[in-house]
């Protein structure tokens, strides 16, 4: 009876209905919230989240996002900062203020950082978390989102997105065991671009949290309300030519970081220092700042097992570096 009133629940929700502005695998209904609710049911699945307060957390912004960029038209932005308060709506969603902000939590935020500002979390009825908690209910929740807000066209790939949240956590859970051995992570000959995705996204899940989100070469860290990030996830060695995913073989690295490392324009010493090739300095470069990180330290997890390996640095001197 409690699984049947929650079903019906979250087969009803209140959403914004516009033709012109949602397209028809989505029922032209906004799919805001059935993607947060998605959202929220993976990081339960991962043990991400494991009591019934719901924070507005990068990560669950991150995931939130995965959803909206693999189903929605390429360029529609969104945030979760729309659906996150409008839940309270629905019936079985509580929004916790923050000290002080007690007079402001019912109105609707158009921004992550004012929604982190006066909102400390949202817990939802108690008999649902339990049901979210338990797998089979879970999934029998996650099936009447996807059958009521996503056209039969578009479910598979709903529903494979929470897959790929799942298998890209596991992945990620087991590169953090660097005591195994390197043939574990080898490539297999018949890799299918699910696996790609799956490794490629639990790499960069990996990577970008051991490093905090800051660069290992310059120091940068910028994380925008929304859930972006300035830091790609970097083989040092290219997984091309080392079929090897585990963090001792990774770095974090910003846009520019990246674009020089991988050109032999940046590497990193023995001593874990900086590296700047002359050849920066040719023709009418102005490289700026990037000639001040010459032998300063890099910036490293805070476990010494996760730093660099100084075989796949010096492969990266050997091969890539330009002198």
């Amino acid at each position: 009876m409690i699984l049947k009133n929650y079903l019906h629940k979250l087969s009803n929700l209140r959403t914004d209905k516009n033709r012109n502005r949602y397209p028809a695998y989505t029922s032209h209904r906004a799919p805001h919230k059935p993607f947060l609710l998605l959202s929220m049911m993976d990081l339960i699945a991962q043990g991400s989240i494991t009591e019934n307060f719901i924070e507005p957390s990068f990560e669950l912004v991150e995931t939130f996002n995965g959803y909206w960029n693999r189903i929605m038209p390429l360029g529609s932005k969104t945030s979760m900062a729309y659906p996150y308060p409008r839940l309270k709506t629905d019936g079985f969603w509580h929004l916790i203020p923050n000290p002080t902000f007690e007079n402001q939590i019912n109105i609707n935020f158009s921004s992550m950082t004012k929604l982190r500002e006066v909102c400390a979390g949202a817990r939802m009825d108690e008999e649902l978390f339990q049901l979210l908690c338990n797998p089979e209910t879970r999934e029998q929740l996650r099936a009447a989102l996807i059958e009521t807000y996503f056209a039969p066209e578009i479910r598979t790939k709903v529903l494979e997105q929470g897959h790929l949240n799942y298998a890209a956590y596991r992945y990620s859970q087991k590169l953090l065991k660097v005591a195994e051995w390197k043939k574990d992570f080898g490539k297999a000959t018949d890799e299918s671009d699910w696996q790609k995705k799956i490794r490629d996204s639990g790499f960069r899940r990996t990577i970008v949290t051991l490093y905090r989100h800051r660069c290992a070469l310059c120091g940068i860290r910028m994380l925008t309300p929304e859930g972006h990030t300035i830091v790609d996830a970097a083989h040092i060695k290219p997984w091309k030519d080392s079929f090897d995913d585990r963090p001792t073989n990774g770095m974090a690295l910003c846009k520019l970081c990246h674009w020089s490392f991988d050109k032999g324009l940046m590497s990193v010493g023995k001593k874990y220092e900086v590296l700047v090739s002359k050849r920066i300095l040719v023709e009418q470069n102005f490289p700026g700042h990037i000639l001040t990180l010459t032998d300063r330290p890099i910036f490293t997890p805070e476990k010494e097992s996760f730093w660099p390996a100084q075989d796949n640095l010096n492969w990266h001197l050997r091969n890539t570096f330009r002198r």
